[in-house]
């Protein structure tokens, strides 16, 4: 009468099999564990972008612009400032692919150094616009009170100047004297406001979260539970704002300078060529096309940017 209780005897083979399954098994949990470990919400945004070709051409638009404007001497030997009126209007020659524009300067020298100075203007514009807005919104989104009905009313005073209009009236005060630092200046003076008010509303909805609670429990101070804990979680509006108001900036700067109050004459700007072709469209239309292009696919770029991050990052979007 055979023991049940006596340990099975493997035929020869099955040894190597069961640990085959043992191992196959452990894979497969293993597989299954870190198939549904959750990701980061920046882990997923990136799953995202990775997938979307609007995020790649943005991306490629932005890098070439950033190239033009830190070594433009990569892509153009000609002096920008160089000007001959014996090749006014002249046509594309070797070495000057855009032609020559009504005083004789090379349109594509010009047209890759102006890269530099709009986005200059734009990303330091952007830089003090997120650090006034960002610091107004999450005090005031985060202490309540008297603190957020203050600060909200100073931000809806200048919400409710217009933009570019303004800029345009302090702008003319400095006619002749103006600068990169005074034009980033008055931008961002009137700049910050959408900032903001999209970091308020951000740090209004985080600072209410279990963790924040946690970290008060265990008795951080206020504002290294701001600094720490809310603004990290805060901060996918924000970085979406930023990159579009980033292409704002630039087409502000080419606003007041095609209207002669932005940056110095001695400034290669966009907007300053697309002033001086106006005048010579039945001449030559070209003098307009390559600066105005140039402009437009940059602001279009960071646009796209924007749309891109901000699908990315929006939790609807994604399921």
């Amino acid at each position: 009468m055979s023991d049940n209780s006596s340990p099975s005897v493997a035929r020869p083979g099955q040894e190597r099999y069961v640990a085959q399954i043992d191992e196959q098994g452990l894979g497969a949990v293993d597989a299954v564990a870190d198939e549904s470990a959750p990701a980061s919400m920046w882990g997923e945004a990136w799953k995202q972008l990775r997938r979307r070709p609007i995020f790649w051409v943005s991306a490629l638009l932005i890098a070439a612009v950033v190239a033009l404007s830190l070594v433009p001497g990569l892509f153009v030997s000609a002096d920008p400032t160089f000007c001959e009126l014996k090749h006014s209007f002249g046509d594309p020659a070797p070495g000057h692919p855009f032609g020559f524009n009504r005083q004789g300067c090379d349109i594509y020298a010009r047209t890759v150094y102006g890269a530099r100075a709009s986005v200059t203007v734009g990303v330091l514009t952007t830089l003090l616009v997120l650090v006034l807005g960002v610091v107004v919104g999450a005090l005031a989104g985060f202490f309540g009170g008297w603190a957020d009905a203050l600060l909200a009313r100073i931000t809806d005073v200048f919400f409710a100047v217009p933009f570019v209009l303004a800029a345009i009236v302090v702008m003319q005060m400095f006619k002749g004297r103006s600068s990169i630092l005074t034009v980033v200046l008055v931008l961002a003076v009137f700049g910050w406001p959408q900032i903001a008010r999209i970091t308020r509303g951000a740090v209004m909805s985080v600072k209410n979260e279990d963790f924040v609670t946690a970290a008060r429990s265990l008795g951080s101070g206020r504002f290294a539970i701001l600094a720490r804990h809310v603004l990290p979680n805060a901060a996918a509006p924000i970085i979406v704002t930023a990159t579009v108001q980033l292409g704002s900036f630039i087409v502000a700067e080419a606003t007041l300078s095609f209207l002669g109050i932005g940056l110095p004459p001695t400034v290669v700007s966009w907007g300053a060529d697309i002033a001086a072709a106006k005048d010579a469209l039945r001449d030559n239309i070209s003098v307009l096309w390559y600066p105005g292009g140039a402009l437009a696919l940059t602001v279009l770029g960071f646009i796209m940017m924007g749309d891109a991050v901000r699908d990315a990052l929006d939790p609807k979007a994604r399921k």
